[in-house]
């Protein structure tokens, strides 16, 4: 249920869940309350007072009576109740009146009515179990077992065509399972890839056991691997599970790994690894549920062009030379259990097609669930990581792209950088005249480093408060004991060492923000020559929709700020979430909207970056926070005119 929180003396409003932190709360709606220790409720500094309204306080007992007579709390450790009014503490002036302080502007990425974006799907699985009772043979009734089999399959619905099967080991088994069952088994049967191809008997077991109908949808990223499990009957997500991907340590690039696989047992080892993680996954989904992964009866899965390569143990040296070739983009129908996946004999895998060497089927899966292929609305989707995929178009068409920005947004290449984990730094304010922060961890730890989005948090309100520049330098004259000379020369303390989990100084360097930018450059490159060869600006767009579990966390305002999305208007930003398995979760459920995912990967063409001379030109216009060309970003030309 939303409750309102109206923060004083900034005079801003917020609606939030009930239960949401304060902290959490206060710095999405832009107030600054001093706190430096992420959250932990230890630095004592996050007072506030709770003038009307409820708070659930997990605090120890206030420090004087003062305190509790006046309702004090700490905001990190207060979750919302009720319709709140904050009362902030006020700075003074010298003369000793309030110093007004004008609120940060924020704005997270609009989740609002997905429906409008995926649609509805029905359940109707591309797989399907059903429970027969054969009648036995008899010498008047001698037919095949496989006939009989069949004849039950097909009794009660005539107009169905008669079902195929696609191997001989079916045959083997299917006598004894028959008989043994006492002639009543579940057959296990996958939909035709077309509405006009008959269906196909891949397995049969003993008894019934339409009970046990799951299945797993899976994210095959180069960082992180996704799963969901399924319940088939109902299309109810029943269990989530995530891990790092084992393949990280041959390399934390797609490149690092296309290299690799070129050594002697480079590629089985990759493969091997891969295997192993989507294992780890199975494993706790099913010690979770109490279930084998024997009842998980079909996989969806979507990842890029190498992950998709290299699950399938098929080399990818051709991808990383010109003219970038993969083997296949159609990725075959596979058993699982012959990839070593821990799974019934019998299941299958299937993996999104991919379109180029370096746009997947991760990305076509996050189009194929927002329905851009469907749509008339001119819409340009953006997948942000270390290879950050790019889609603009609509029903009639659609061009893609990818580019290389880095690993900056997921950690890599930064000082202090990490993944989103307990611990990193995810959200940021500074106060202008103090120049003290505001930090927010994930999990409300002491801090112990900075994920992609705290460093986009750190570099806007830097820059907005002129502690750097446009060129990510420091400012030398503020003479603060934050901003100082270290190793990489100039940085900024974010949390001194007797404040952070790690017992060191958490620092942002000149180094670090040269990488930002290189790394918000190439994307927002990748934006502008994408949209130029169809011969079109940010102006043409109808909606721009983000995707990936990163974009869940980014500041819309701030992300604007230092130039890695479009200045444009706010209403037409959307975020997907983790586009890629919302895909494969759809295509699992439903088998139509499966079968239209060709439709998906046919209208998209690519184009490579590389082979485009005016990238280049973009790229380095880009290298500027937020860019050369100021008019292109107008609010925060007006923003830092204020200074």
């Amino acid at each position: 249920m939303e409750k309102t929180i109206h923060f004083l003396p900034d005079d801003v409003k917020i609606t939030v869940d009930t239960g949401e932190n304060l902290l959490d709360a206060a710095a999405r709606a832009g107030v600054y309350i001093h706190a430096f220790c992420g959250g932990d409720g230890v630095c004592g500094k996050c007072k506030v007072e709770v003038t009307s309204g409820e708070v659930s306080s997990s605090q120890a007992a206030p420090t004087s009576e003062k305190d509790a007579a006046k309702k004090i709390v700490l905001a990190c450790k207060s979750t919302v109740l009720s319709d709140l009014t904050i009362q902030v503490p006020s700075k003074t002036k010298a003369d000793g009146t309030a110093l007004k302080r004008k609120p940060k502007t924020t704005r997270s990425i609009s989740a609002r009515s997905l429906d409008s974006l995926v649609g509805k799907w029905d359940v109707d699985p591309p797989i399907e179990k059903r429970f027969l009772k054969i009648d036995p043979p008899t010498v008047e009734d001698n037919v095949p077992d496989l006939k009989r089999l069949m004849r039950a399959i097909k009794k009660g619905c005539y107009e169905c065509a008669e079902p195929t099967y696609d191997h001989p080991a079916l045959l083997q088994d299917l006598p004894f399972t028959m008989r043994e069952a006492n002639w009543e088994v579940t057959v296990i049967m996958l939909r035709g890839k077309r509405s006009e191809e008959p269906d196909r008997i891949i397995a049969v077991e003993p008894g019934d056991t339409t009970g046990q109908f799951y299945g797993l949808a899976l994210d095959i990223g180069t960082t992180t691997i996704g799963g969901v499990l399924l319940n088939l009957h109902t299309g109810e997500i029943i269990s989530e599970a995530s891990v790092y991907n084992s393949q990280i340590g041959y390399g934390e690039d797609v490149i690092s790994r296309v290299v690799y696989s070129q050594r002697p047992g480079g590629l089985k080892a990759l493969q091997g690894k891969v295997v192993y993680s989507i294992n780890q996954i199975i494993e706790k989904i099913c010690r979770e549920l109490i279930i084998s992964p024997s009842d998980i009866s079909y996989i969806m899965a979507a990842g890029n062009t190498i992950m998709a390569h290299l699950l399938l143990g098929l080399d990818p040296k051709f991808i990383r030379e010109s003219p970038y070739v993969p083997i296949c983009n159609q990725m075959p129908l596979t058993r699982a259990a012959a990839l070593g996946i821990d799974a019934h004999p019998s299941m299958r895998l299937f993996l999104y097609p991919s379109v180029a060497s370096y746009v997947g089927g991760d990305i076509t899966s996050g189009v194929h669930a927002c329905q851009m292929h469907k749509s008339p609305e001119i819409t340009l989707f953006i997948d942000i990581g270390t290879n950050g995929e790019i889609v603009v178009g609509n029903n009639d068409w659609m061009m893609c792209t990818a580019c290389s920005a880095g690993p900056a947004f997921e950690g890599g290449g930064i000082k202090h950088g990490m993944r989103a984990s307990s611990g990193a730094i995810e959200n940021f304010h500074i106060d202008p005249d103090s120049l003290d922060p505001m930090i927010i961890t994930i999990n409300h730890t002491k801090p112990r480093g900075i994920c992609g989005s705290g460093l986009i948090s750190i570099v806007a309100e830097l820059l907005e408060c002129g502690v750097i520049d446009q060129q990510g330098k420091f400012n030398r004259k503020l003479g603060h004991s934050r901003i100082r000379e270290g190793i990489d020369n100039y940085e900024y303390v974010i949390a001194w060492a007797k404040d952070s989990l790690t017992g060191e100084d958490i620092v942002i360097t000149e180094v670090d923000l040269d990488n930002l930018i290189r790394a918000k450059g190439a994307m927002y490159a990748g934006y502008e020559t994408l949209l130029e060869s169809v011969g079109m600006g940010f102006g043409d767009l109808d909606r721009v929709i983000l995707a990936g579990n990163f974009g869940a966390y980014i500041d819309l305002e701030r992300a604007i700020s230092i130039g890695l999305l479009p200045d444009i208007d706010r209403d037409k930003f959307f975020y997907l979430g983790n586009a890629s398995l919302l895909g494969a979760q759809i295509s699992l459920t439903d088998h139509k909207r499966f079968r239209d995912r060709m439709e998906v990967s046919g209208l998209m063409t690519n184009m490579e970056l590389s082979e485009s001379p005016q990238f280049m030109d973009h790229y380095v216009a880009a290298l500027f926070l937020p860019h050369t060309n100021m008019d292109l970003f107008p609010s925060v030309k007006e923003k830092l005119s204020l200074k």
